[in-house]
């Protein structure tokens, strides 16, 4: 069977099942679920085309990330169909990436319908995010990008300050990481992440919808940490003018956001929270 062909595939995974869903409105675009829960968007015929919106936030850290085109070297931790490296191999030609995925059904699944190009410069590897970071050459990494959900949830051990301080071991000097979080009122969660991080990182910045900063809804949060100043202007702008418009919060804001919670060891470390009511559900 041709991955131009519009059909559904579903096939049981490590850690699920899996679902590739056809977009009708572009014939070579598929939309992956697992369980339910959308992971990953690719149109093959335009990689550049980002239709989740956390995905186009992270997409802007990379963007911003080095002189203009030039290539990187990302870890991406987490892999899904794919998106974000199929993104960084057309928009910043010669990178190397390397992509982390536990789940290796599905990564079978994904190179098996939606193949990489040749000449990608994509590697990809079946491991567990926070072992493949601890073995990660030191200073080797311009970003890190996380975006590794189990179901619906951040997995606890990629959430304390062991795992933030191997991150920042693997970075470069002035390197950042991007993390995809999801959380609601009261952010217990989210707040502990930021106090997390800057155990490990002196500048961050949170980028989420309005709605979901003031607590009116359960979603995406993107978290940027570097130990170098971060283009918060320049996010500001892009993210504002996204199809869903985002605000990046950073300094005194986003101290009063932290305010009052505490970094995450490993020994108290738990998932992020269950989405209420299926929120990211699909079919």
């Amino acid at each position: 069977m041709s991955v131009d062909e519009p059909i559904p595939v579903i096939r049981d995974v490590d850690h699920g099942t899996a679902k590739l869903m056809p977009d009708v409105d572009r014939p070579r675009a598929w939309l992956l679920t697992v369980d339910g829960s959308p992971q990953s968007y690719v149109d093959l015929d335009d990689p550049t085309h980002l239709e989740f919106e956390y995905a186009r936030r992270l997409a802007h850290v990379l963007e911003l990330t080095g002189a203009p085109g030039t290539p990187l070297d990302v870890l991406h931790l987490g892999g899904g169909a794919l998106t974000l490296p199929r993104f960084v191999a057309a928009v910043r030609p010669g990178s190397r990436q390397e992509v982390i995925e536990a789940d290796g059904k599905l990564l079978e699944l994904v190179a098996e319908r939606l193949p990489l190009p040749a000449g990608s410069g994509i590697a990809v590897r079946r491991a567990d995010a926070r072992t493949a970071l601890e073995a990660a050459p030191e200073a080797s990494a311009d970003v890190i990008v996380a975006d590794v959900f189990g179901g619906a949830r951040v997995p606890a051990h990629l959430t304390s300050v062991e795992y933030a301080r191997a991150a920042t071991r693997a970075l470069r000097p002035g390197g950042r990481y991007a993390a995809n979080l999801a959380d609601s009122v009261p952010f217990t969660f989210l707040r502990s992440q930021v106090a997390t991080l800057r155990a490990a990182f002196a500048h961050l910045c949170l980028i989420a919808e309005p709605a979901v900063l003031r607590g009116r809804r359960f979603g995406n949060a993107v978290l940027v940490a570097s130990d170098d100043e971060l283009p918060v202007d320049e996010l500001a702008r892009r993210t504002a003018a996204d199809a869903f418009p985002a605000r990046v919060e950073h300094g005194a804001p986003l101290e009063r956001f932290v305010q009052g919670a505490a970094p995450v060891r490993d020994v108290d470390a738990v998932p992020s929270p269950e989405p209420p009511g299926g929120a990211f559900s699909i079919g």
